[in-house]
């Protein structure tokens, strides 16, 4: 069987490693496995979403309402827009994929950071895209101007992670929003992509570093991408939006397939948009062990990335792999770096009981 010759040397995106496996290949107690690879909320989701998503279940049969009407609405109250505005997604992720299908193709392709999330250049290596990165490892804007001035007849997208994962550095929405107004100056025809992801947890820091989603619907060539996959809990239920002008969103849904997320999924996000003092309670959780994450760091004269995020990133002298290997083996799955060539772990920030444990056998390894 013969496919597209470029299929050949795509990536495949490489996902934390899940309890499951661990409890397979160790014999460990599931009980005793301590997740933080995948930046999923360590206090669950609100109890109200996982009760409605009980009592929806009973309508598992149903496909959801797909204009999403109620999400949507809900979402733009949360954010000051229009419904309009809006686009929902299987995940951002999913959206990242419309836009790219919607703007490269093998001759116009992609702007991203020397070291971002990978799905940009996996959606963009479906279709053959060409992909252009800034030699720095974080977002540094002046490297972005520059290459977008030399090669604006090449690109269809950029893509700016504020904040950035797997790193967690942050640019400030004011810089952001000047860096749109700069692209649109040199050619309007390039979409530029604010993936918030991790935008509460950026707001909850430094409201500064916060892109707000109404900032940005009044550009032409400017969309912001949520997820109720982190701060909400929701990373099983696989929902993420886009806001944008009308004339991004309209276009984009254009190539939406219908029902792209599930009758559980709609009903868990558009509960979880009334339970903000969740989410006020995972933001305070994060920050308040993001603390103890760096105070480790500072004591053992080790080197990390200051976080805007719900995960921090460390780096060390002793091999990673060995590290990591070592851990798993003991029931704690972290995020090596390695494949993004950096000697580094991306440990998500967990509850305290977590993170006491984790540090503690960093501590051995040290």
């Amino acid at each position: 069987m013969n496919f597209n010759k470029h299929i050949e040397s795509l990536k495949v995106y490489e996902a934390g490693k899940p309890i499951e496996l661990v409890v397979r290949e160790f014999g460990i107690d599931p009980k005793s496995v301590i997740k933080l690879a995948s930046n999923e909320n360590p206090l669950g989701c609100a109890p109200a979403v996982s009760e409605r998503i009980r009592e929806v279940a009973l309508s598992a049969s149903l496909y959801p309402d797909d204009s999403y009407f109620e999400l949507k609405a809900a979402l733009a109250n949360l954010h000051g827009v229009e419904s309009k505005n809006i686009i929902i997604g299987s995940g951002s992720d999913q959206i990242i994929e419309f836009v790219i299908h919607s703007k490269c193709n093998e001759k116009k392709g992609i702007l991203v950071a020397g070291t971002t999330f990978a799905m940009y250049e996996i959606y963009a290596s479906h279709i053959d895209a060409p992909l252009f990165k800034t030699p720095s490892h974080h977002h540094d804007l002046a490297e972005f101007r520059e290459m977008v001035k030399e090669n604006a007849a090449n690109i269809g997208v950029v893509f700016l992670c504020v904040p950035n994962n797997p790193l967690g550095e942050c640019l400030g929405e004011r810089e952001v929003l000047e860096f749109v107004e700069f692209v649109a100056s040199v050619n309007s025809e390039i979409l530029v992509v604010i993936d918030g992801a991790y935008s509460e947890f950026a707001k909850f820091k430094d409201e500064k570093k916060a892109v707000t989603p109404a900032s940005v619907v009044s550009f032409d060539n400017a969309i912001f991408l949520g997820t109720f996959s982190k701060a909400y809990g929701l990373g099983g239920m696989r929902v993420g939006y886009g806001v944008a002008n009308p004339n991004i969103t309209s276009s984009l849904h254009k190539v939406r397939a219908p029902f792209n997320i599930t009758t559980l999924s709609l009903a868990a996000a558009v509960y979880a948009c009334k339970e903000q003092d969740f989410i006020t309670q995972t933001l305070k959780n994060n920050a308040e062990q993001m603390r103890i994450y760096e105070e480790f760091c500072r004591q053992n004269g080790l080197k990390f990335i200051d976080s805007y995020t719900n995960f921090i990133t460390i780096f060390f002298e002793k091999d990673t792999n060995l590290i990591c290997e070592r851990l798993l083996k003991k029931g704690i799955i972290l995020r090596n770096l390695k494949s993004y060539g950096l000697n580094a772990i991306r440990i998500t920030v967990g509850r305290a009981d977590q993170n006491e444990r984790v540090l503690a056998e960093l501590a051995k390894e040290l």
